[in-house]
């Protein structure tokens, strides 16, 4: 999962060690990205890593790109917005009533420029944000760091790294995300 890449009007390109990193680590099963690429060329490239990949239109995007997108992963329900339609951003409400409408599990947005893993108002949905692969400005600022996640499925397990460049060199935040009957448990695991 990544997004809000800005290329050429905020980055010149996607960090060099990540693009790496990323050809190194596909072909994923799934890519998901959550807009905001303004160019074709990233399009291009998201198209080597993954035979599915998944884009929604951001909201500097002027290309022909659905606003969302739902998609059955394993047993999960998951949608994909840019989240420019939640005010303020990523706000946690808001969130969660759009993914009560689009009648999904796991929420993937963007628009914060800031990653975060977190759960609903009632924790029933899980809310994933990759932060900015460039790690460019937000509109209300953002980390600064260029960031993406991957995430495997493992029955009512999920596995969630989040990746962030600091320094010239990746940060791994490991997370484990299990579904009960009382809602999405998170937990963090390690950090390489």
């Amino acid at each position: 999962m990544a997004g809000d890449t800005h290329i050429p009007d905020r980055a010149e390109r996607i960090p060099p060690f990540i693009k790496k990193q990323l050809e190194y680590e596909s072909p994923f099963d799934y890519l998901l990205f959550t807009g905001d690429l303004t160019s074709r060329e990233v399009i291009d490239w998201l198209n080597k890593l993954s035979g599915r990949v998944l884009i929604v239109r951001g909201n500097m995007d002027y290309l022909p790109l659905p606003r969302n997108r739902r998609v059955d992963i394993d047993t999960w329900k998951t949608g994909l917005i840019h989240g420019d339609g939640i005010h303020p951003r990523g706000d946690t409400m808001g969130l969660t009533r759009v993914s009560i409408e689009l009648g999904v599990d796991i929420l993937v947005s963007g628009h914060t420029h800031s990653p975060f893993i977190k759960t609903g108002v009632k924790r029933n949905i899980l809310l994933l944000n990759p932060g900015s692969l460039t790690g460019v400005w937000g509109g209300e600022g953002g980390s600064f760091k260029p960031s993406y996640i991957i995430l495997e499925t493992e029955g009512f397990n999920l596995h969630i790294e989040l990746h962030v460049l600091e320094g010239g060199s990746l940060v791994i935040e490991k997370y484990m995300a299990r579904w009960s009957d009382m809602g999405w448990n998170i937990t963090r695991v390690e950090e390489q």
